[in-house]
């Protein structure tokens, strides 16, 4: 009788590895948005990606033009922080081979503050800005479509539920 034991273990392990991979996917993600690096957000993506934020007030389409929105639209917040939680991960097949898609349901929050005279510039290499409390808050449901290419998991969709917000006054 063979040994389906290790087997077992090795199919196990591949998955866990495989839902890291994907966790610090979303999380590059986050960070990405939130430090302005559009060159890290885009290549999160496949090279056919897409993004729609028209429940936040966005646009939808491929990851480069929404990257190019982004830049110009999260230049009226100096500091921004996207808190990804509750990630609901399901693993899908494509032609036959077990794991190559992924579906991620995610909570988020995202409290902002706009840019003031007093705010130092942002950009991806510096966090500094000065203090404040967030004037902007907003929450939603990220669902997130990821396909594991040659160079790891990337994202070939996301959609941005927003169901909340909270503005100053």
């Amino acid at each position: 009788m063979p040994n389906t034991q290790a087997m077992t273990q090795r199919v196990e392990l591949a998955a866990v590895l495989d839902r890291f991979a994907v966790d610090g996917l979303i999380t590059d993600y986050a960070v990405a948005v939130d430090d302005g690096d559009w060159t890290a957000y885009r290549e999160l993506f496949t090279s056919d990606g897409r993004a729609d934020y028209r429940s936040a007030g966005g646009i939808e389409g491929d990851a480069g033009n929404v990257a190019s929105w982004l830049a110009e639209s999260l230049r009226l917040f100096a500091m921004r922080q996207h808190l990804i939680v509750n990630r609901r991960v399901r693993f899908g097949t494509l032609e036959q081979d077990t794991g190559d898609t992924a579906q991620v349901e995610a909570d988020y929050i995202n409290p902002m503050r706009f840019t003031t005279d007093g705010d130092s510039e942002r950009d991806g290499d510096r966090d500094e800005v000065s203090g404040g409390a967030p004037d902007f808050v907003c929450g939603g449901r990220y669902s997130f479509g990821l396909l594991r290419t040659c160079d790891g998991w990337r994202v070939r969709e996301v959609v941005v539920r927003e169901k909340w917000r909270r503005l100053p006054g």
